[in-house]
């Protein structure tokens, strides 16, 4: 059954065509960071810029969260405008001829304060292992533990409330699922992501997606992980 998620090459190729729209989308968003914008301004702009590079849509909501609304994994975005110090996640994604994309950055918007560094620090290092370890015949519980293990390693393992990742395709989420009790295998083919998370509730939270189809292991994105900051 699991195996009716594989992809086939043309279809892989029509995923990263959507992973690309969504990289160029991001470069408009960093232009678009200000202070003073806010977090329903960049939605817009970003759904906008959809549209106008051919996507058929938006994959999920558009998730963008400036400072505490980082904290929540699912934020939805609202009238928050931007200062100075805060972390801006963006968890995005398009549809291209019924396939989709998905994304998430976590940037900061002028210096981060060293609490927010070591949470970053944490969590890019943790896709890094995530993504390392994706591989045909991998158990996916294994890519959820070489990801979480790093953030436990490093003191957060509390604050990682969700899974590592899922398979992406013509639904946002579907098989396989990457989480700790997860029975699912990787399959040469699949596209899936990884996802690790930090959230702190009332004070900032960090993400950092790519999609990898197993057998690759090259995330789809263009765009670094390591820590962008604006101003």
């Amino acid at each position: 059954m699991q195996n009716s998620y594989v992809k086939s090459a043309s279809e892989i190729a029509v995923m990263k065509r959507a992973a690309a729209i969504t990289d160029d989308v991001f470069d408009c968003v960093l232009a678009a960071l200000d202070e003073g914008v806010s977090e329903k301004e960049i939605a817009a702009l970003i759904e906008k810029e959809f549209s106008a590079r051919g996507a058929e849509g938006t994959s999920f909501d558009t998730i963008v969260a400036f400072g505490a609304g980082g904290a929540e994994p699912h934020h939805v975005p609202a009238d928050t405008r931007l200062e100075r110090g805060m972390f801006v996640t963006v968890d995005m994604g398009c549809v291209v001829e019924g396939l989709c994309s998905d994304f998430t950055r976590t940037v900061a918007f002028w210096e981060p304060d060293a609490e927010m560094k070591a949470a970053y620090d944490s969590v890019y290092r943790a896709r890094k292992a995530g993504v390392a370890s994706v591989g045909d015949g991998v158990p996916c519980k294994d890519v959820d533990a070489a990801a979480r293990g790093i953030l436990s390693e490093d003191g957060y393992a509390e604050y990682f409330v969700h899974g590592t990742g899922h398979g992406v395709g013509s639904l946002i989420h579907e098989p396989p699922t990457l989480n700790a009790t997860s029975e699912d295998v990787l399959r040469c083919g699949q596209v899936v992501t990884v996802e690790p998370g930090v959230y702190f509730p009332g004070k900032f939270g960090v993400r950092i997606e790519d999609m990898v189809a197993v057998g690759e292991n090259r995330p789809f994105s263009r765009h670094s992980t390591e820590l962008i900051v604006i101003g």
